[in-house]
C-alpha cells in the first residue's frame, strides 16, 4: 500500500468521501489516505491528524516527498483537537476501534457543526458507532463490509439527518448487525456472524459450567439474546 495505491479497507473509506471535501483523516499514520485522494483530485484540503510522534513524522514525510505540504496539513494532537471549527466538511477515522472512534467524535463534537459527512471504519465494536450516532442525531447513510488479508471490515457513513430512519423496520438487528448489512448479507457479513455465534455459544457453554452468579446469568441472557438476533438474521430473507 502506498499514495498511488489503497489497500481495500482504505480504498472503501475513500469512496466514500465527497469531491472536492475538505477533510480530515484523523489517526492517518502515513497519511496514504489524504495523499492519494489528493493526487487524484478528489479533494481540496486535508488535516492529517495523529496523536503519536513516530506516525506524525512518518506522515509528514509522505506529503512532503509527494509535494502535497499546501494541500495537505499534517498536525499532531488528540483526535478533533487538530481540527479548527468550521474547518472541514468530512472526516474520516479508520482503523481503530468503535469505542474508540466514539469517544474521539464525543471529546470534539463542538467540532462537528459544519462537518457533512463521517466516514468511519472500526476494527472492531461498530455497535458503538452506531448508538452514538444515534444519540447524537447523525443518520447512518450507507455501510460496507469487505474482508482482506484474512480480517473483515466494516465502513459506516453518515450526515445529518434523521438519526432514527435506518432503524425502523428492526432496532436490534440495526444496532448489532448494520441496517443495510443485515439486508445485503454479503459474504463477508455472513462469514462474520457466523464466526461471532460460534464464538458466543463457546464461551455460553464454559458460563454453564461456571458458578452461578448474578454476572454469569446476566451474561449467559445477553449472550442468547444476541445469538438469537444473528441466527434470525442469516436465516431471513427480508431483513
Amino acid at each position: 500500500m502506498n499514495t498511488d495505491k489503497l489497500s481495500d479497507r482504505l480504498a472503501t473509506v475513500a469512496k466514500y468521501v465527497p469531491e472536492q471535501a475538505r477533510m480530515a483523516d484523523i489517526g492517518s499514520d502515513h497519511a496514504y489516505l489524504p495523499c492519494y485522494l489528493a493526487k487524484n483530485g478528489r479533494i481540496t484540503f486535508a488535516v492529517a491528524g495523529e496523536v503519536a510522534q513516530g506516525p506524525y513524522q512518518s506522515a509528514e514525510r509522505n506529503v512532503l516527498s509527494e509535494g502535497l505540504a499546501e494541500m495537505i496539513s499534517v498536525r499532531m494532537g488528540d483526535g478533533l483537537e487538530v481540527i479548527k471549527p468550521g474547518e472541514v466538511d468530512c472526516i474520516t477515522i479508520a482503523g481503530m476501534g468503535g469505542a474508540l472512534i466514539s469517544s474521539i467524535l464525543e471529546n470534539g463534537k463542538e467540532k462537528l457543526s459544519t462537518v457533512k459527512r463521517l466516514v468511519l471504519q472500526p476494527n472492531l465494536s461498530a455497535i458503538s458507532i452506531r448508538k452514538w450516532l444515534i444519540k447524537n442525531n447523525w443518520e447512518l447513510v450507507a455501510e460496507e463490509i469487505i474482508e482482506e488479508d484474512e480480517k473483515i471490515y466494516e465502513v459506516l457513513i453518515a450526515g445529518q439527518g434523521d438519526a432514527a430512519k435506518p432503524y425502523q423496520k428492526n432496532r436490534d438487528w440495526g444496532l448489532l448487525l448494520g441496517p443495510f448489512l443485515v439486508q445485503q448479507k454479503a459474504d463477508a457479513f455472513k462469514k462474520k456472524w457466523t464466526a461471532e455465534k460460534n464464538n458466543w455459544q463457546r464461551i455460553y457453554d464454559a458460563l454453564e459450567d461456571a458458578t452461578e452468579t448474578e454476572e454469569t446469568l446476566n451474561k449467559r441472557q445477553e449472550l442468547l439474546y444476541k445469538m438469537k438476533i444473528v441466527e434470525e438474521a442469516l436465516v431471513s430473507e427480508d431483513s
